[in-house]
């Protein structure tokens, strides 16, 4: 519309960390409102605003996130290449969500079958899945025998969680947003209401309440 003169935005700089921050004026935040509201065939100004952010997640959540593959670009340390560098430790898997109560999920039993031991799902993960991962690490690092580095990557839960810088627009996030703030899986509801938290000026521009 040719009003690149109207605009009453300013770049301006914070003394505390000595960067430069936009200040979106009154008339531009209304535009973008208006565009935004009016569908994705008039808010491409959303496509021109890049959004960088790290995000440490389970697998199982990662395997729904790499659904998003247009203009999206992601960096990880490769599991194939990192899995062996450190020891597993519980904290290395999201489990918050195991069960860690009386129940009959697992029985374990003997060679002989002499005895049965109920275990319960958080500490099947603790006391058998992590101590098996680490065995065979050690076993791969004295060794250099890949067949203990395949036990590892075969037995890796999908709870593991990775680490990867991701690349996006807010026209991406925002699609992200409306499709998965009301997901079964709570790292995707956490991860929409990070996104209104953290990301500048999304729920301005969306006009997104608490």
């Amino acid at each position: 519309m040719n009003s690149w003169a109207k605009s009453d935005s300013e770049v301006c700089y914070s003394s505390e960390v000595n960067e430069p921050f936009v200040d979106i004026g009154e008339a531009d935040m209304a535009l973008m409102r208006k565009l935004a509201k009016a569908g994705s065939d008039h808010r491409k100004f959303l496509r021109q605003l890049p959004v960088i952010m790290d995000v440490t997640a389970p697998r199982y959540w990662w395997t729904e996130a790499d659904q998003y593959k247009v203009s999206t670009v992601t960096n990880s340390c490769s599991t194939m290449h990192t899995i062996h560098k450190k020891e597993f430790v519980l904290d290395d898997f999201s489990w918050d969500r195991l069960l860690n109560c009386e129940c009959d999920l697992f029985t374990v039993e003997s060679d002989g079958g002499l005895f049965n031991n109920t275990v319960q799902p958080l500490g099947f993960l603790a006391d058998y899945t992590i101590p098996a991962l680490n065995r065979c690490r050690e076993l791969y690092l004295e060794t250099g025998n890949e067949a203990y580095w395949d036990q590892m990557i075969q037995l890796l839960p999908q709870s593991y969680n990775q680490k990867r810088t991701w690349s996006m627009n807010y026209e991406v996030l925002y699609n992200m947003y409306q499709a998965r703030k009301g997901h079964k899986l709570p790292e995707w509801r956490e991860f929409c209401k990070t996104i209104v938290r953290e990301v500048p000026y999304f729920a301005e521009i969306f006009e997104i309440g608490e």
